[in-house]
Protein backbone atom coordinates (compact mmCIF):
# COMPACT_ATOMS: atom_id res chain seq x y z
CA UNK A 1 0.00 0.00 0.00
CA UNK A 2 2.73 2.73 0.98
CA UNK A 3 4.35 2.05 -2.50
CA UNK A 4 0.81 3.24 -3.96
CA UNK A 5 0.68 6.01 -1.82
CA UNK A 6 4.11 7.21 -2.98
CA UNK A 7 2.83 7.11 -6.61
CA UNK A 8 0.71 9.29 -6.38
CA UNK A 9 2.37 11.80 -4.79
CA UNK A 10 4.86 11.63 -6.93
CA UNK A 11 2.46 11.90 -10.22
CA UNK A 12 0.77 14.72 -8.55
CA UNK A 13 4.27 16.90 -8.02
CA UNK A 14 3.67 18.26 -11.54
CA UNK A 15 0.27 19.20 -11.13
CA UNK A 16 0.49 21.41 -8.03
CA UNK A 17 3.37 23.26 -9.78
CA UNK A 18 1.62 24.03 -12.60
CA UNK A 19 -1.53 25.18 -10.45
CA UNK A 20 1.02 27.57 -8.60
CA UNK A 21 2.67 29.31 -11.59
CA UNK A 22 0.38 29.14 -14.50
CA UNK A 23 1.36 29.48 -17.65
CA UNK A 24 -0.69 32.26 -19.90
CA UNK A 25 -2.41 30.79 -22.72
CA UNK A 26 -4.14 32.78 -26.14
CA UNK A 27 -3.38 36.31 -23.97
CA UNK A 28 -4.70 39.41 -25.32
CA UNK A 29 -2.92 42.32 -25.73
CA UNK A 30 -4.97 45.85 -26.15
CA UNK A 31 -4.65 46.07 -29.75
CA UNK A 32 -3.79 50.18 -30.15
CA UNK A 33 -6.75 52.09 -31.99
CA UNK A 34 -4.87 53.50 -35.27
CA UNK A 35 -8.33 55.50 -37.03
CA UNK A 36 -10.54 57.53 -35.72
CA UNK A 37 -14.27 58.93 -36.66
CA UNK A 38 -15.61 62.53 -35.99
CA UNK A 39 -17.74 61.48 -32.83
CA UNK A 40 -14.28 60.46 -31.27
CA UNK A 41 -12.95 63.94 -31.20
CA UNK A 42 -14.59 64.55 -27.91
CA UNK A 43 -13.88 61.51 -26.32
CA UNK A 44 -11.49 60.32 -23.81
CA UNK A 45 -8.89 58.24 -25.87
CA UNK A 46 -5.51 57.88 -25.41
CA UNK A 47 -4.56 56.36 -28.88
CA UNK A 48 -6.17 59.73 -30.28
CA UNK A 49 -3.99 61.68 -27.77
CA UNK A 50 -1.12 59.79 -28.69
CA UNK A 51 -1.09 60.15 -32.40
CA UNK A 52 -2.12 63.94 -32.01
CA UNK A 53 1.11 64.45 -30.01
CA UNK A 54 3.10 62.40 -33.00
CA UNK A 55 1.85 64.50 -35.12
CA UNK A 56 2.15 68.00 -33.25
CA UNK A 57 6.08 67.18 -32.76
CA UNK A 58 6.98 66.87 -36.25
CA UNK A 59 5.08 69.71 -37.52
CA UNK A 60 7.60 72.86 -37.32
CA UNK A 61 6.80 75.69 -35.07
CA UNK A 62 6.03 77.58 -38.49
CA UNK A 63 3.75 74.93 -39.41
CA UNK A 64 2.00 75.02 -36.06
CA UNK A 65 1.12 78.61 -35.75
CA UNK A 66 -0.79 77.96 -39.33
CA UNK A 67 -2.96 75.83 -38.18
CA UNK A 68 -5.06 78.40 -36.68
CA UNK A 69 -5.27 80.69 -39.69
CA UNK A 70 -7.82 80.37 -41.97
CA UNK A 71 -8.30 82.99 -45.00
CA UNK A 72 -11.46 83.17 -47.00
CA UNK A 73 -11.22 83.06 -50.98
CA UNK A 74 -14.02 84.07 -53.27
CA UNK A 75 -15.57 86.76 -54.46
CA UNK A 76 -15.14 88.35 -51.01
CA UNK A 77 -12.13 86.92 -49.73
CA UNK A 78 -9.15 87.28 -50.91
CA UNK A 79 -8.09 86.19 -54.52
CA UNK A 80 -6.95 82.71 -55.58
CA UNK A 81 -3.45 83.59 -56.26
CA UNK A 82 -3.05 84.97 -52.91
CA UNK A 83 -4.10 82.18 -51.26
CA UNK A 84 -2.07 79.76 -53.19
CA UNK A 85 0.80 81.50 -52.48
CA UNK A 86 0.00 81.44 -48.50
CA UNK A 87 -0.67 77.52 -49.42
CA UNK A 88 3.31 77.33 -50.74
CA UNK A 89 4.83 79.20 -47.81
CA UNK A 90 3.11 76.90 -45.33
CA UNK A 91 0.89 80.08 -43.60
CA UNK A 92 -2.39 78.70 -43.03
CA UNK A 93 -4.14 75.39 -41.62
CA UNK A 94 -7.72 76.31 -43.61
CA UNK A 95 -9.89 77.97 -46.07
CA UNK A 96 -13.23 79.28 -46.09
CA UNK A 97 -15.08 79.22 -49.15
CA UNK A 98 -16.56 82.28 -49.30
CA UNK A 99 -18.97 83.20 -52.90
CA UNK A 100 -18.44 80.99 -55.82
CA UNK A 101 -19.38 78.54 -57.35
CA UNK A 102 -19.72 74.48 -56.77
CA UNK A 103 -17.23 74.06 -60.12
CA UNK A 104 -14.99 77.21 -58.73
CA UNK A 105 -14.92 75.54 -55.31
CA UNK A 106 -14.30 72.09 -55.82
CA UNK A 107 -11.07 72.70 -58.23
CA UNK A 108 -9.61 75.05 -56.14
CA UNK A 109 -9.61 72.52 -53.03
CA UNK A 110 -8.08 69.78 -55.50
CA UNK A 111 -5.32 72.40 -56.38
CA UNK A 112 -4.47 73.62 -52.79
CA UNK A 113 -3.91 69.95 -51.80
CA UNK A 114 -2.21 69.06 -54.26
CA UNK A 115 0.27 71.59 -53.26
CA UNK A 116 -0.50 70.57 -49.50
CA UNK A 117 0.81 67.22 -50.50
CA UNK A 118 4.04 68.36 -52.68
CA UNK A 119 5.12 70.36 -49.77
CA UNK A 120 4.79 67.94 -47.11
CA UNK A 121 2.00 69.84 -44.98
CA UNK A 122 -0.94 68.80 -43.18
CA UNK A 123 -4.55 68.95 -45.34
CA UNK A 124 -6.71 71.95 -44.68
CA UNK A 125 -9.85 72.28 -43.49
CA UNK A 126 -12.42 73.93 -45.86
CA UNK A 127 -15.32 75.86 -44.19
CA UNK A 128 -18.53 77.53 -45.64
CA UNK A 129 -21.21 79.59 -44.29
CA UNK A 130 -23.44 77.05 -45.37
CA UNK A 131 -26.80 77.89 -43.57
CA UNK A 132 -30.23 76.50 -45.24
CA UNK A 133 -30.58 80.77 -45.75
CA UNK A 134 -27.23 81.23 -47.37
CA UNK A 135 -25.99 78.47 -49.20
CA UNK A 136 -27.24 79.14 -52.39
CA UNK A 137 -26.24 82.75 -52.51
CA UNK A 138 -22.62 81.66 -50.82
CA UNK A 139 -22.23 78.17 -52.95
CA UNK A 140 -23.97 79.10 -56.52
CA UNK A 141 -24.85 75.83 -57.87
CA UNK A 142 -25.70 73.88 -54.81
CA UNK A 143 -28.82 72.17 -53.89
CA UNK A 144 -31.39 74.22 -53.49
CA UNK A 145 -33.08 74.02 -50.00
CA UNK A 146 -35.58 75.93 -48.07
CA UNK A 147 -34.22 79.10 -46.24
CA UNK A 148 -34.23 78.18 -42.18
CA UNK A 149 -37.31 80.42 -41.64
CA UNK A 150 -39.52 78.70 -44.61
CA UNK A 151 -38.64 75.05 -42.76
CA UNK A 152 -41.69 73.69 -41.03
CA UNK A 153 -41.37 70.46 -39.89
CA UNK A 154 -38.48 68.65 -37.43
CA UNK A 155 -37.70 66.49 -40.92
CA UNK A 156 -37.12 68.90 -43.23
CA UNK A 157 -34.41 70.35 -41.23
CA UNK A 158 -32.59 67.31 -41.05
CA UNK A 159 -33.74 66.77 -45.25
CA UNK A 160 -32.30 70.45 -45.52
CA UNK A 161 -29.17 68.94 -43.47
CA UNK A 162 -29.04 66.18 -45.61
CA UNK A 163 -29.14 67.81 -48.79
CA UNK A 164 -26.53 70.34 -48.04
CA UNK A 165 -23.98 68.14 -46.47
CA UNK A 166 -24.33 66.06 -49.56
CA UNK A 167 -23.02 69.26 -51.66
CA UNK A 168 -20.24 69.88 -49.18
CA UNK A 169 -18.95 66.51 -49.22
CA UNK A 170 -18.88 66.15 -52.83
CA UNK A 171 -16.61 69.69 -53.42
CA UNK A 172 -14.55 68.43 -50.04
CA UNK A 173 -15.84 70.93 -47.83
CA UNK A 174 -15.86 69.29 -43.83
CA UNK A 175 -16.79 72.48 -42.02
CA UNK A 176 -19.91 74.36 -42.05
CA UNK A 177 -20.32 77.73 -39.79
CA UNK A 178 -24.02 76.38 -39.41
CA UNK A 179 -26.72 76.49 -37.48
CA UNK A 180 -27.26 80.17 -36.49
CA UNK A 181 -29.02 79.39 -33.10
CA UNK A 182 -29.57 83.41 -32.22
CA UNK A 183 -33.36 84.46 -31.05
CA UNK A 184 -34.91 85.94 -34.41
CA UNK A 185 -35.49 89.13 -33.07
CA UNK A 186 -32.11 90.82 -34.94
CA UNK A 187 -32.66 91.80 -38.37
CA UNK A 188 -29.29 90.52 -39.58
CA UNK A 189 -28.80 87.20 -37.89
CA UNK A 190 -32.18 86.40 -36.77
CA UNK A 191 -33.82 85.25 -40.11
CA UNK A 192 -31.09 82.79 -40.48
CA UNK A 193 -32.26 80.42 -37.99
CA UNK A 194 -34.79 78.09 -36.64
CA UNK A 195 -36.50 80.66 -34.69
CA UNK A 196 -39.28 81.13 -36.75
CA UNK A 197 -41.19 79.50 -33.86
CA UNK A 198 -38.71 79.56 -30.30
CA UNK A 199 -39.45 75.89 -29.60
CA UNK A 200 -38.49 75.03 -32.32
CA UNK A 201 -34.90 76.60 -32.44
CA UNK A 202 -32.80 74.25 -30.30
CA UNK A 203 -34.34 70.96 -31.15
CA UNK A 204 -34.16 71.86 -34.81
CA UNK A 205 -30.50 73.36 -34.54
CA UNK A 206 -29.44 70.12 -32.54
CA UNK A 207 -31.30 67.92 -35.14
CA UNK A 208 -29.34 69.82 -38.21
CA UNK A 209 -26.07 69.84 -36.06
CA UNK A 210 -25.79 65.81 -35.63
CA UNK A 211 -27.16 65.11 -38.97
CA UNK A 212 -23.90 67.29 -40.33
CA UNK A 213 -21.66 65.72 -38.19
CA UNK A 214 -23.34 61.89 -39.19
CA UNK A 215 -21.95 62.69 -42.60
CA UNK A 216 -18.84 63.67 -41.56
CA UNK A 217 -18.36 68.08 -41.72
CA UNK A 218 -18.23 69.48 -38.67
CA UNK A 219 -21.29 71.44 -37.28
CA UNK A 220 -20.93 74.93 -36.02
CA UNK A 221 -23.68 76.80 -33.26
CA UNK A 222 -23.60 80.66 -33.91
CA UNK A 223 -23.44 83.16 -32.66
CA UNK A 224 -21.95 82.75 -29.14
CA UNK A 225 -23.39 84.52 -26.45
CA UNK A 226 -26.14 85.35 -28.49
CA UNK A 227 -26.07 87.51 -31.12
CA UNK A 228 -30.41 87.87 -31.76
CA UNK A 229 -31.24 90.75 -28.78
CA UNK A 230 -28.98 93.16 -30.52
CA UNK A 231 -29.78 95.93 -32.13
CA UNK A 232 -27.04 96.40 -34.40
CA UNK A 233 -25.33 94.48 -37.28
CA UNK A 234 -21.73 93.79 -36.31
CA UNK A 235 -20.24 93.58 -40.15
CA UNK A 236 -20.87 97.38 -39.71
CA UNK A 237 -19.58 98.09 -36.21
CA UNK A 238 -19.46 96.69 -32.51
CA UNK A 239 -22.56 96.04 -30.71
CA UNK A 240 -23.35 94.93 -27.36
CA UNK A 241 -25.53 93.38 -24.70
CA UNK A 242 -26.43 95.11 -22.15
CA UNK A 243 -26.81 93.52 -19.06
CA UNK A 244 -28.10 89.73 -18.68
CA UNK A 245 -26.70 87.03 -21.28
CA UNK A 246 -30.43 85.91 -22.16
CA UNK A 247 -29.31 83.53 -25.14
CA UNK A 248 -26.79 81.44 -23.18
CA UNK A 249 -29.09 79.24 -22.54
CA UNK A 250 -29.38 78.11 -26.23
CA UNK A 251 -25.73 76.32 -26.00
CA UNK A 252 -25.65 74.08 -23.25
CA UNK A 253 -27.97 71.64 -24.57
CA UNK A 254 -26.20 71.77 -28.26
CA UNK A 255 -22.63 71.04 -25.87
CA UNK A 256 -23.81 68.08 -24.00
CA UNK A 257 -25.19 66.79 -27.39
CA UNK A 258 -21.50 66.73 -29.31
CA UNK A 259 -21.64 69.85 -31.36
CA UNK A 260 -17.66 70.49 -32.59
CA UNK A 261 -17.52 73.85 -33.03
CA UNK A 262 -18.72 77.43 -31.71
CA UNK A 263 -18.15 80.35 -33.24
CA UNK A 264 -17.74 83.71 -30.79
CA UNK A 265 -19.76 86.91 -31.63
CA UNK A 266 -18.20 90.68 -32.14
CA UNK A 267 -20.07 91.74 -29.50
CA UNK A 268 -19.22 93.74 -25.72
CA UNK A 269 -20.90 92.79 -22.63
CA UNK A 270 -22.04 95.63 -20.21
CA UNK A 271 -23.35 96.13 -16.80
CA UNK A 272 -22.52 92.46 -16.27
CA UNK A 273 -20.45 91.75 -13.06
CA UNK A 274 -19.13 88.26 -14.09
CA UNK A 275 -18.83 88.54 -17.70
CA UNK A 276 -18.36 92.05 -18.45
CA UNK A 277 -16.06 92.84 -21.53
CA UNK A 278 -14.29 95.97 -20.69
CA UNK A 279 -16.22 97.51 -24.42
CA UNK A 280 -14.03 95.27 -26.23
CA UNK A 281 -15.85 92.62 -28.91
CA UNK A 282 -16.71 89.13 -26.36
CA UNK A 283 -13.58 87.30 -29.89
CA UNK A 284 -10.70 88.77 -27.60
CA UNK A 285 -12.34 88.14 -24.22
CA UNK A 286 -10.70 85.67 -21.93
CA UNK A 287 -13.90 86.11 -19.61
CA UNK A 288 -15.96 84.93 -22.46
CA UNK A 289 -13.93 82.52 -24.59
CA UNK A 290 -12.10 80.54 -21.46
CA UNK A 291 -13.83 81.04 -18.34
CA UNK A 292 -17.13 81.15 -19.65
CA UNK A 293 -17.45 79.06 -22.43
CA UNK A 294 -14.42 76.29 -22.40
CA UNK A 295 -14.62 76.27 -18.55
CA UNK A 296 -17.97 76.84 -17.29
CA UNK A 297 -20.01 75.50 -19.89
CA UNK A 298 -17.54 72.52 -20.33
CA UNK A 299 -17.32 73.18 -24.42
CA UNK A 300 -14.00 70.76 -25.64
CA UNK A 301 -14.82 71.61 -29.46
CA UNK A 302 -12.98 74.26 -31.86
CA UNK A 303 -13.93 77.48 -30.79
CA UNK A 304 -13.83 80.24 -34.06
CA UNK A 305 -13.89 83.61 -34.04
CA UNK A 306 -16.74 84.99 -36.70
CA UNK A 307 -14.40 87.00 -39.65
CA UNK A 308 -11.79 89.19 -38.09
CA UNK A 309 -12.13 91.96 -41.27
CA UNK A 310 -15.71 92.81 -39.70
CA UNK A 311 -16.07 95.90 -37.92
CA UNK A 312 -17.20 94.86 -35.15
CA UNK A 313 -13.25 94.13 -34.48
CA UNK A 314 -11.20 95.61 -37.39
CA UNK A 315 -10.35 98.82 -35.30
CA UNK A 316 -8.18 96.47 -32.36
CA UNK A 317 -5.14 96.71 -33.25
CA UNK A 318 -3.02 93.03 -32.34
CA UNK A 319 -6.77 91.61 -33.03
CA UNK A 320 -5.32 88.03 -33.77
CA UNK A 321 -3.00 87.51 -30.95
CA UNK A 322 -6.02 88.53 -28.69
CA UNK A 323 -8.34 86.12 -29.93
CA UNK A 324 -5.54 83.74 -29.61
CA UNK A 325 -5.05 84.53 -26.02
CA UNK A 326 -8.60 85.00 -25.39
CA UNK A 327 -8.75 81.09 -26.24
CA UNK A 328 -10.03 80.79 -29.80
CA UNK A 329 -8.50 78.55 -31.85
CA UNK A 330 -9.07 79.40 -35.18
CA UNK A 331 -8.71 83.02 -36.85
CA UNK A 332 -11.05 83.52 -39.59
CA UNK A 333 -10.35 85.60 -42.02
CA UNK A 334 -8.50 88.29 -40.40
CA UNK A 335 -8.37 91.90 -41.68
CA UNK A 336 -4.27 91.30 -42.79
CA UNK A 337 -3.24 88.18 -43.15
CA UNK A 338 0.17 88.07 -43.18
CA UNK A 339 -0.02 90.73 -40.18
CA UNK A 340 -1.91 88.44 -38.21
CA UNK A 341 0.75 85.78 -38.93
CA UNK A 342 3.70 87.38 -38.24
CA UNK A 343 2.25 89.01 -35.01
CA UNK A 344 1.06 85.55 -33.43
CA UNK A 345 4.37 83.87 -34.22
CA UNK A 346 6.72 86.56 -33.02
CA UNK A 347 4.08 86.45 -29.84
CA UNK A 348 4.74 82.78 -29.74
CA UNK A 349 8.40 82.72 -30.05
CA UNK A 350 8.53 84.98 -27.19
CA UNK A 351 5.67 84.46 -24.33
CA UNK A 352 5.76 81.39 -22.79
CA UNK A 353 2.07 81.74 -21.83
CA UNK A 354 1.00 82.93 -25.48
CA UNK A 355 3.00 79.94 -26.52
CA UNK A 356 0.82 77.19 -24.48
CA UNK A 357 -2.25 78.61 -25.83
CA UNK A 358 -1.11 78.13 -29.56
CA UNK A 359 -0.55 74.98 -28.82
CA UNK A 360 -3.47 73.87 -27.18
CA UNK A 361 -5.33 75.36 -30.69
CA UNK A 362 -3.04 73.45 -32.99
CA UNK A 363 -3.13 70.31 -31.00
CA UNK A 364 -7.21 70.87 -30.99
CA UNK A 365 -7.01 71.63 -34.83
CA UNK A 366 -4.73 68.72 -35.52
CA UNK A 367 -7.08 66.45 -33.45
CA UNK A 368 -10.10 67.28 -35.37
CA UNK A 369 -8.20 66.69 -39.00
CA UNK A 370 -7.52 63.23 -37.59
CA UNK A 371 -11.23 62.15 -36.41
CA UNK A 372 -12.42 64.24 -40.15
CA UNK A 373 -9.92 61.28 -41.55
CA UNK A 374 -7.31 64.10 -42.87
CA UNK A 375 -4.64 62.70 -41.01
CA UNK A 376 -3.58 58.95 -41.62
Amino acid sequence: MSKIYIFIFLISLPLLSCSQNPIPVNKQEKVKQTSFQLSDFLQKNQDLDDKVNLVYQKLSDSSRVAQLLMPAVGRLGLPKLEIEELTRKGMIGGVLMLNGTVDEFTSWIKEFEATNRKKGYLPFLYSADAEPSLVNRKIIGSKQVKKAQEVKTLEEAIEVANLISSDLTKIGINYNFAPVVDVSTNATVGYRGFGAVKENLIPWSNAFIQTTQKQNIIATAKHFPGHGLVSGDTHKSLQSINGELKELANYPPLIESGVLSIMIAHIAILNNKLYNTNGLPATISETIVTSLLRKEMGFNGLIVTDAMNMGGVSKVPNAAVKAVSAGCDIILMPLDMKLAYKEIWTKYKSDKAFHSKVEEASKRIIRMKICLGLIK
